[in-house]
């Protein structure tokens, strides 16, 4: 965040020394709204409370009108952050983050975008009331109308129309095209039930098919009406369960078994790799050493008997 205002600050004193050139040309009539502290404002009452802030911009009925000692926030539109008095926010669209008032770091994009929120943060909201039930939750991405309706939760991302509208839902979820449930915690939903009311009928999805994976860690991947997937098998209550076969056998121990013969063939393969590179390094010493037992031997002479 330091380094962040200290970034501020370079723009503003850049900003400062463009105000000193010399004026060219003038613009016939002089634009209004133009106040000391690189403050612009223009509207009904928009930024009237301003003292200590600066670089603050408000266009349009009320907008910022609540603002004094807040500085780099940007209200475009009617009521756009209204009873703020927070720093680096930017909203545009009426009623745009209406309600904030501490919450810090947050972009606001569409009428009634983020407009409860009052003290989260560093959230972003594109889309007509997207985000609008947010109060106090922070870090939050949604992108499309009415999409992310939860009030408290953070981290949490919705892409689409609509996705994320339950209320009930916690944090740290992912919602592409899906409602979602109430809570959802740690949950990533594609598609899990379709907005438009007809279900999807096919999926794809690349870099899969042909994939290489590890024998020794492979699992089934299973899929329920839901379309929720997983690698273990649960009941109602959420018990693990194993399945049986007519004929008493134990898929899921056969499984289990399959994947230690291959863990243990991996390790076997390893071995016999370590053991080849070991015979061949063994194999090269030998031939160095008997290179030199050949030059070491001793040159055999001819002995002529003369009569």
């Amino acid at each position: 965040m330091k380094n962040q205002y200290i970034t501020l600050t370079s723009i503003i004193l850049a900003l400062s020394c463009f105000a000193s050139l010399p004026k060219t040309q003038a613009l016939t009539p002089t634009p209004d709204g133009c106040y000391p502290g690189f403050t612009t404002a223009e509207g009904c009452n928009a930024l009237s409370h301003l003292t200590s802030g600066s670089a603050n911009t408000g266009l349009g009925w009320y907008a910022l009108f609540g603002t004094s000692t807040g500085s780099f926030n940007t209200g475009v539109g009617a009521g756009a952050l209204v009873l703020n008095n927070a720093d680096s926010n930017t909203a545009v669209g009426t009623a745009a983050l209406l309600l904030n008032t501490a919450g810090t770091g947050n972009s606001a994009l569409g009428t009634a975008a983020m407009v409860n929120n009052d003290n989260g943060t560093n959230n972003t909201a594109v889309g007509s009331f997207a985000l609008q039930n947010n109060t106090n939750g922070s870090n939050n991405t949604a992108v499309g109308g009415t999409a992310l309706q939860n009030s408290t939760g953070d981290f949490n991302i919705a892409l689409g129309a609509a996705a994320g509208t339950d209320p009930g839902i916690g944090s740290n979820n992912i919602y592409v095209g899906d409602p979602g449930f109430p809570g959802d915690t740690n949950v990533i939903s594609i598609g899990g039930i379709a907005e438009s009311g007809t279900p999807y009928e096919m999926t794809f999805i690349g870099g899969i098919y042909g994939g290489s994976v590890n024998t020794g860690t492979a699992l089934p991947v299973y899929v329920d009406t839901d379309g929720h997937l997983g690698t273990s098998l649960v009941n109602a209550s959420g018990q693990k369960v194993r399945l049986r076969s007519p004929q008493g056998a134990q898929p899921q121990a056969t499984l289990n078994e399959f994947q230690k013969q291959q863990k243990r063939i991996t390790e076997l393969e390893n071995m016999v790799a370590r053991l080849a590179a070991t015979v061949k390094d063994q194999s090269a010493q030998i031939e160095k050493v008997s290179a030199q037992l050949e030059l070491r031997k001793p040159i055999r002479r001819v002995v002529v008997n003369k009569q």
